[in-house]
């Protein structure tokens, strides 16, 4: 059986920036955000109305949601649904919480991916925007 995942209506931009960076403070007043953080950079992802000064931005992202939550002992969740949209010619931006999954895909080939998860059998459900 295939989970049911959600479309958020809201638009997201992917942010690099330096690792020594500390997280802008305007991300913490959204009420979605993600932030990653390693050795060689700072990663944050917040909805396209928050304009961050960034080293380099990628604009116009969407949200698939695998609606959870999902227990560590369920295996190939991710993994499934990025073989789906791999094999549509769609690229993603995964992220992992404690509690499920988001993959999110370019605007314009949004359509392309939820015409493939649906085909695959999937569920999907779309959020309106909290714009």
């Amino acid at each position: 059986m295939r989970q049911t995942l959600a479309v958020h209506g809201q638009a997201y931009t992917i942010h690099s920036f330096s690792p020594d960076t500390p997280p802008p403070a305007s991300i913490f007043a959204e009420p979605m955000f993600f932030i990653g953080k390693t050795r060689e950079e700072l990663s944050v992802v917040v909805p396209s109305h928050l304009e961050l000064d960034s080293l380099e931005a990628e604009t116009d992202w969407r949200c698939i949601e695998v609606l959870g939550p999902l227990g560590f002992s369920m295996t190939g969740i991710l993994a499934r649904i990025s073989s789906v949209l791999a094999d549509a010619q769609v690229s993603i931006f995964a992220i992992s919480t404690f509690d499920t999954d988001y993959v999110l895909v370019k605007k314009d080939k949004l359509p392309h991916a939820m015409a493939a998860l649906k085909k695959s059998g999937y569920q999907l459900i779309e959020y309106p925007c909290e714009d």
